[in-house]
């Protein structure tokens, strides 16, 4: 379900022979960020020189044999020599189109390393045809400013922020025009790029009154998403199910019924309409609507429904009887109400309530199944994780502490030697240490805490204290701090 993504990025801006320009290191730093968020791993240079520029090259050829889709973006001066195109490094040699070409990167060797690449789809897109100086004073002629047209090899688009004889905007504002329009239309979900680089067009000639156009190159044979959905990477469940705010309730289905009152937040209504879910009844029940229930189920319990904490409490004496497909589409979505808000995002802080005695349910062989989905889940969501739940890793964490009269003050959290334990904002720096102001905990709820936070199960949490003594004894720890992920 992951996808396999890598980015090649440079925003050329300080040119040592005049030309500077406002904006390419922005484009640069926003693009790059836009990507890591949808799962690329990205390299990023600004300001390159032609050496840096060739060497960053290198590094992304050894990127991709390992990746399924390649990204080249670069914003900065560029130019056609001899009907070829070359992009400029910022110490590209001016002198005369001779030295130029010899001293900046060429398009058609970027396209050659990504076409003989292992990548089934290869994005370029340049941001390069910013006015400069040194055309100017080669006296061109107007109809080879710019960028030339280039063939696309099979699996590959190529997008230009102007057509052929025309100038980009470096922009108004923080970046540059075609750049802050892909900006603007990359986030937008289940778009193909071929229909993002449609807006991106209309966007741009808005902007400047028709003055630039952009255009594209393409050989695609597939669709190819930025911001793919969930809904769209799963295919075990509906995306009504699993953007379960789409889920329209038909009270005229028996499960829809079990639905809409544990929807009601009315304990009494809560607790009553659980008791029709029997064993018998499920059998009826489609896997969809069963995994909208688990989701709902979850968020009752969390919300205090006795009836519906009992069912997650006791999960497999609950089911018995049950299908195995229809008790692991119940777990299915129980699990994945932790993880996922109603839009099917990830959630900024799990729904933690129960969430270590669901997962101590990974110690049932026969429910492998739904926790290998929630794993899957997870990866698809690009979401960062210390260990990735579902998958029964243990992550190993040190607490370091200092011992203070008649207990321990927690000053560090340490993961792969690294200090995690951080202010969760600047608040809670103000007064510097003098200031902090400490709760008292003892090691148990220490690790139930730390659990939640870094979002392993506690059957999966190996803590150790130095001293080691502070494991038997109380704990201050100051409040306001946190191992959450950033």
């Amino acid at each position: 379900m992951k996808r396999n993504m890598a980015a090649l990025v440079f925003g050329n801006a300080n040119y040592v022979n005049g030309g500077i320009l406002k904006n390419p290191a922005n484009d640069a730093a926003d693009v790059s960020a836009k990507l890591s968020s949808y799962g690329f791993h990205v390299i990023v240079a600004t300001d390159a020189t032609n050496k840096e520029m060739d060497k960053k090259l290198k590094e992304f050829k050894k990127l991709l044999e390992a990746n399924d889709v390649g990204l080249f973006f670069f914003a900065g001066h560029g130019m056609q020599i001899d009907g070829r195109n070359y992009l400029l490094a910022i110490d590209t040699d001016i002198s005369d189109e001779t030295d130029a070409k010899h001293s900046s990167l060429s398009l058609d060797k970027v396209i050659d390393v990504m076409e003989k690449s292992n990548a089934s789809t290869k994005i370029i897109i340049l941001d390069a045809c910013r006015d400069n100086p040194w055309e100017r004073a080669w006296s061109r002629a107007a109809s080879i400013r710019g960028l030339a047209s280039v063939y696309a090899p099979k699996g590959t688009i190529i997008g230009f922020a102007t057509s052929p004889g025309e100038l980009a905007s470096d922009g108004k504002g923080r970046n540059g025009t075609y750049t802050e329009a892909l900006l603007q239309h990359i986030d937008e979900p289940d778009l193909t790029i071929e229909t993002m680089f449609k807006r991106v067009r209309n966007t741009v000639a808005a902007e400047t009154r028709g003055k630039q156009t952009s255009w594209e190159h393409t050989s695609l044979s597939g669709n190819f998403f930025f911001n793919i959905s969930l809904g769209k990477i799963i295919k075990s469940y509906p995306e009504i199910a699993i953007a379960d705010e789409l889920f329209v309730v038909d009270e005229t289905k028996p499960s829809h019924k079990i639905i809409k009152g544990l929807k009601s937040h009315n304990w009494y209504t809560q607790n009553a309409v659980l008791s029709q879910l029997t064993a018998a009844s499920v059998k009826k029940m489609t896997d969809s609507n069963l995994f909208v229930l688990g989701r709902n189920i979850y968020q009752a319990a969390c919300g205090g429904s006795n009836s519906a904490r009992i069912f997650v409490l006791s999960f497999m004496d609950e089911t018995s009887g049950y299908p195995d497909e229809k008790r692991k589409a119940l777990l299915d979505g129980m699990l994945f109400e932790i993880f996922f808000d109603p839009k099917a995002k990830l959630r900024s802080k799990i729904k933690s309530n129960l969430f270590n005695e669901l997962f101590d349910l990974q110690k049932y062989a026969s429910l492998k199944e739904s926790f290998e989905f929630i794993a899957e889940a997870l990866i698809a969501s690009d979401g960062e994780f210390y260990a990735l739940p579902g998958r029964d890793h243990e992550l190993a964490v040190t607490v370091g502490t200092t011992k203070v009269k008649d207990a321990y003050r927690v000053d560090a959290i340490y993961v792969d030697g690294i200090n995690v334990f951080r202010a969760e904002d600047e608040e809670w720096t103000v007064g510097g240490e003098e200031q902090k102001v400490y709760g008292r905990k003892s090691a148990a709820d220490l690790k139930e805490q730390l659990s939640q936070e870094l979002v392993v199960p506690m059957r999966s949490l190996k803590l150790t204290y130095t001293p080691a003594s502070a494991v038997k004894g109380e704990l201050q720890v100051p409040f306001g701090y946190t191992v959450r992920k950033p």
